[in-house]
């Protein structure tokens, strides 16, 4: 191992280590103030405004984004622009949450007494109780870190990873308390294809396609014609009410060839492939996709009661991302 590749190695490992600890040491934050501040802001009929500086701001960034996404309004306020102006963005019923290493930088200490005087619930994310910030504070949401990671005990690291765990504690905590569901996540990310596993249903898919379909007396030439046509790998074969008797796909159609039986009288019904695999038009696309998988086939038939309603097929999953 050359020296380069040591010192990389070396320092890694330290970091990850040291994170790990800092992070591990927050369970002693998760205390009678954790809870209160928990429950105050679910009680809340305001938003939470999350606030810092530096490496803080961005930490306070991204709580923000995961407060949204889960359920709990939120916006962010740079804490050097808001004794600019920014400060109006804060409203009565709002819990403040600062973040600061320190405690102690300039901007905190003037934001702090501003916020006091608005009445509002602040909340000190703080690595020092003792600070200026944890002394003015209402609730202490404590982030002890000693030492941070790279070499210089210099860089927000450590600092900065155990604000943002203790911001994820927070925000699936509030999630708990609202019974926050798939579905609900599935509201704020309608985008992409996490959004779509949660909220795409195959009802949203097969009315595109076509419907290819014959019955059981259908000649063999007419069944291929409709398969060929339809373009979508198979037919179903349906009696007179419409239920599904069974599908024939292009591999039964090989295998029949294989057989090499006299193929001049051969029906629907004698080739076809009887208890087809089905889905219902209300199951999400991504069950669609299980199914797929699990089965080793490209296409499912939608059914209700047995009903022929369509097909959905593997390209539409692609299509839309879910795969």
């Amino acid at each position: 191992m050359s020296n380069s590749e040591k010192i990389i190695r070396e320092t890694a490992l330290r970091t990850i280590r040291i994170e790990s600890e800092a992070v591990a040491a927050l369970e002693q934050g998760v205390n009678s103030d954790f809870v209160t501040c928990v429950q105050r802001i679910f009680q809340s009929q305001g938003r939470v405004v999350v606030t810092g500086i530096g490496k803080s701001a961005l930490i306070a960034q991204k709580i923000v984004s995961t407060f949204n996404s889960t359920g709990t309004p939120a916006l962010f306020m740079h804490a050097a622009d808001a004794i600019h102006g920014d400060l109006g963005m804060i409203q009565s019923r709002d819990v403040v949450i600062c973040l600061s290493k320190s405690g102690e930088t300039p901007e905190i200490k003037l934001l702090v007494p501003l916020v006091k005087h608005l009445g509002n619930l602040l909340v000190a994310m703080v690595s020092r109780s003792d600070s200026y910030l944890g002394k003015q504070a209402d609730l202490i949401l404590h982030t002890p870190v000693d030492q941070e990671a790279d070499p210089n005990n210099l860089a927000p690291t450590a600092s900065t990873t155990a604000q943002a765990a203790m911001g994820d504690a927070l925000a699936t905590a509030l999630l708990a308390l609202r019974g926050f569901s798939p579905l609900d996540f599935a509201q704020f990310h309608p985008g992409g294809a996490l959004g779509k596993q949660l909220y795409l249903r195959v009802s949203d898919l097969y009315p595109s396609n076509e419907r290819p379909c014959v019955s059981a007396d259908t000649p063999l030439d007419r069944t291929i014609l409709e398969m060929t046509s339809k373009r979508l790998g198979c037919a179903v074969v349906t009696d007179a009410n419409g239920q599904v008797q069974g599908v024939i796909t292009d591999g039964d159609l090989r295998r029949m060839l294989e057989r090499k039986q006299d193929l001049s009288n051969l029906q629907a019904g004698q080739i076809m492939t009887r208890h087809p695999k089905t889905i219902g038009p209300d199951e999400l696309a991504v069950h669609a996709l299980e199914q797929m998988r699990k089965h080793s086939i490209t296409q499912l038939i939608v059914v209700r009661e047995e009903a022929y309603l369509g097909i959905i097929h593997l390209h539409d999953l692609i299509r839309e991302g879910l795969l």
